[in-house]
């Protein structure tokens, strides 16, 4: 099976670039790409406000997926989830500032598996959970076990907190905050990782070497920051952002009313400062687009675009206001839903929208399978290779995504699901079940909450059962994982506020 499998994705390689690549190897490359807090707000997703042209380019000569899920709508979670393969309850990871180790210090990451097969594993930029800003110029916390070399730009953006604007006298990269900057791109932190990131493609041009390069932005992630010009595109007045009522939260359960609450500074904003921060958001895509634009440009000019294949995600989505919350730690659609778009030789679907519910832990094996891996048998993801054949191919029904909330000295645990049509979450508290469900036929925006309508009934009961299936699933022990280590605490570090101009 495996040798079929291989055989075929050769063919597909042979078919769409007419010859095997130059050089020494003709074995399959990877440009991964990931942004951070990037919600799906850009051109090809369908935003006709988003300036994007580089992204929007990629999304027509690959395949882009319109229904993708993160398994933890915040960094640390989704990116130890994301390396590995696992879900949340299989890592044991669902803080920041957690080591991979810490909590499975056996498994084989990502980025470790392509050094075990001799590949050169490459970082530049945010892979694993950083502290953004803090962090930016160090190793974060990242897994040395990963990587052969890794690369920690530090850029103007960094230098210069003292302008920002923002919400609080004393700001951090959980506040928003924004700067229009002067200078130029590659004098900021994901300029500076961009130039890296070409430099490296020059060189694996020039050696023939295999290469698993991972290129993570630090944008669009608070501080919106970005040179002048990308805020210069954009005007206020065509941007609106969506007002909550109190009496919206009685509509849903007390968890879920409480992390669209949690940040009280940025509650019902004056409605023009909440414009110009969702400019400063947009303004701040744009510059993160034209970096990887300047990467995939370099990729075509060295010809590795003919054995490489590219993979751009988000850790996870980001709401700009809408149910009266700004950022992530939700459970709705803007939190769980991200970007996917996976180009190159072997994607034959090009230009196609794949609508049917994938998660991020599927990049593990699916990447796996480009490169004729074997995928490692703790792996909970699902291939996505069936649709670069066929866009309307059916991998999985439903994403699952969960959650934890703060409730004054206890935890709320939440799960969701995303299918084709509903979006189901359920919530246990105190030992009770509350529920949402939407049906995105008619609301999209998730703003009514059917659990309760007699007629959704039998539909809630149907995803009920599917959602105890999933979670069943993601608490198994994976094959050969090793240890896994319940309770780890992360590491301290005081909390470093920069303080805006007066």
């Amino acid at each position: 099976m495996k040798l079929l499998k291989f055989s075929f994705l050769t063919f597909l390689f042979l078919s769409v670039t007419g010859s095997k690549p130059s050089r020494q190897s003709n074995k399959m490359n990877v440009l991964f790409i990931i942004a951070d807090d990037l919600n799906c707000a850009l051109g090809a997703y369908g935003d006709s406000l988003a300036i994007t042209p580089n992204l929007d380019k990629l999304a027509k000569e690959g395949l882009l997926f319109d229904n993708t899920h993160v398994q933890y709508p915040l960094c640390g979670p989704s990116r130890v989830s994301l390396m590995t393969g696992l879900y949340p309850d299989q890592t044991k990871s669902k803080k920041l500032r957690l080591y991979v180790r810490q909590t499975i210090p056996n498994v084989i990451t990502l980025g470790q598996k392509f050094r075990m097969e001799n590949y050169h594993s490459v970082r530049v930029g945010k892979i694993y959970h950083y502290h953004n800003p803090r962090d930016i110029g160090t190793a974060g916390h990242d897994d040395t076990y990963t990587w052969d070399r890794t690369v920690n730009p530090y850029g103007r953006d960094k230098i210069e907190e003292y302008k920002l604007k923002g919400l609080k006298s004393k700001l951090d990269g959980g506040t928003l905050s924004w700067l229009e900057a002067d200078g130029n791109d590659e004098e900021q932190t994901d300029g500076i990782g961009a130039t890296q990131t070409i430099d490296f493609l020059d060189e694996f041009s020039e050696s023939g070497e295999n290469f698993f390069l991972a290129f993570g932005l630090y944008r669009p992630h608070v501080p919106f920051v970005a040179p002048k010009k990308y805020f210069d595109l954009y005007d206020a007045a065509d941007f609106t952002v969506p007002y909550s009522t109190d009496d919206y939260l009685n509509t849903i359960p007390a968890p879920a009313a409480i992390s669209v609450r949690r940040k009280k500074e940025q509650i019902n904003l004056d409605p023009e400062l909440a414009k110009e921060i969702k400019l400063a958001y947009y303004a701040t895509t744009s510059f993160m687009d034209a970096q990887i634009g300047r990467v995939l440009d370099k990729l075509k000019a060295t010809g590795l675009d003919k054995n490489t294949i590219i993979v751009f995600t988000s850790d996870h989505g980001y709401h700009l206001g809408e149910h009266g919350h700004w950022q992530k730690q939700t459970l709705f659609e803007n939190a769980t839903r991200v970007p996917l778009i996976i180009s190159g030789p072997g994607v034959t679907t090009t230009n196609e929208v794949v609508n049917a519910p994938v998660e991020l832990v599927d990049l593990y094996p699916t990447i796996m399978d480009v490169v004729d891996f074997q995928t490692p048998p703790f792996v909970s993801g699902k291939s996505l290779v069936p649709y670069f054949i066929n866009s309307k191919a059916t991998v999985r029904n439903s994403a699952l995504t969960e959650l934890q909330v703060n409730i004054e000295n206890r935890k709320a645990q939440g799960y969701g699901i995303q299918t084709n049509r509903y979006r189901f979450n359920q919530w246990l508290d105190k030992g009770v079940y509350s529920y949402e469900l939407y049906d995105h036929k008619f609301d999209n925006l998730e703003l009514e909450n059917l659990a309760d309508y007699q007629d959704y009934s039998s539909i809630k009961d149907s995803l009920r059962s599917v959602l105890a299936s999933r979670i069943t699933e993601a608490n198994m022990v994976p094959i050969g994982i090793g240890k896994q280590i319940n309770g780890a605490m992360p590491t301290f570090e005081p909390k470093r506020f920069f303080s805006k101009p007066k």
